[in-house]
């Protein structure tokens, strides 16, 4: 039988601890065993009882809620949860992250209405995934340098395909800003994020790396030199002009996919339009997605790559796609990088 995973809710609204812990509790393997009402009171919460998963706000009195991920994490690493809403806190988000929160579930609404179930399901299964996390205590972030260029590549690959999802945020960090300035290949991302985080999260991701990190958009040039994030709620797809050019597309329909964008539409297209010259990389996440576009990689006689199990996060996508034998290589973390270069 599953075990019963233990959460902690924080948050500094007495309507939406109530309300999250009514969507947690329609689970039988979730058990809400406490609540917090900002940072201060939740580091002796949990202090005290020990959760398996911590759910936390962000905006609160007092200590807010990257504050608490930064004490807490430092004390004691746990899964953290953040439930929060974008408009508001698109960049505690991500320092959230940076601090060490395992992901994160957006606020259908600041306002104190039944809206805030709309987001049960997912809660539900990004609450049961964290509890399989694989937390660490988070390192301050390195300040960078620039990738030292490489006397040669192989040129084997005209493309770098990235799929992540749960601990992306934090993963990307550890491959990109790695990466030469003369790197020959352009790389497109999909990270799993909801609407609002990821042109934020390409500018903070671009002032660290050599290459030039943008939130993608209708019709850039894809070249070597760009780093092309997907942005959250439409597909990124790849096509050639007139003049033979290879061109970013963006597109909300017409796939039928749990996610958008999805990491399976992208690889799909780059093995449609750069056949064998293609190098895909699956990263951290929970659920498959990744695998089928792994597929059509191998099936063009590109390359997949996949993070080890012992970096991930949740060793999800990774996982899918070893097991059905499409990855030539599982890479830690700290390797990948290097591994991509020695590659490409």
């Amino acid at each position: 039988m599953e075990k019963v995973i233990r959460v902690v809710i924080v948050d500094d609204s007495a309507y939406v601890r109530k309300v999250v812990k009514e969507m947690l509790s329609r689970s039988p393997f979730l058990e809400v065993v406490g609540t917090a009402r900002d940072g201060e009171d939740a580091l002796a919460v949990v202090e005290r009882l020990q959760p398996d998963v911590v759910t936390c706000d962000l905006i609160m009195p007092g200590t807010d809620g990257v504050e608490f991920i930064q004490r807490q994490m430092a004390r004691r690493p746990v899964p953290i949860v953040v439930v929060s809403i974008a408009s508001e806190s698109s960049e505690r988000v991500l320092n959230a992250l940076d601090a060490g929160a395992v992901d994160f579930v957006q606020k259908p609404t600041a306002l104190a209405t039944e809206k805030m179930l709309d987001i049960a399901e997912q809660l539900i299964a990004t609450v049961k995934a964290a509890a399989g996390a694989n937390v660490a205590r988070p390192q301050p972030p390195p300040t960078v340098a620039a990738a030292p260029r490489r006397d040669g590549f192989l040129n084997r690959h005209d493309v770098l395909v990235i799929g992540v999802s749960t601990g992306g945020p934090q993963g990307l960090k550890a491959v990109i800003p790695r990466l030469p300035a003369d790197f020959p290949a352009p790389v497109a991302i999909v990270l799993h994020m909801p609407v609002g985080y990821t042109e934020a999260y390409a500018k903070r991701l671009d002032e660290t790396s050599s290459l030039t990190v943008v939130e993608a958009k209708e019709g850039d040039e894809v070249r070597p030199g760009m780093v092309f994030v997907a942005p959250a709620g439409r597909h990124l797809t790849f096509r050639r002009d007139a003049s033979g050019t290879v061109r970013t597309r963006l597109d909300v329909s017409p796939f039928d996919t749990p996610h958008k964008p999805s990491v399976d539409v992208l690889f799909q297209s780059a093995a449609e339009t750069y056949g064998e010259r293609v190098l895909g990389v699956v990263m951290t996440g929970m659920g498959d997605d990744g695998l089928a576009g792994s597929a059509w990689i191998k099936a063009k006689c590109g390359s997949v790559l996949t993070e080890a199990e012992e970096t991930c996060i949740v060793y999800g996508m990774p996982r899918s796609v070893v097991e059905a034998g499409l990855s030539d290589e599982s890479v830690p973390l700290h390797r990948l990088a290097e591994v991509i270069a020695e590659r490409i």
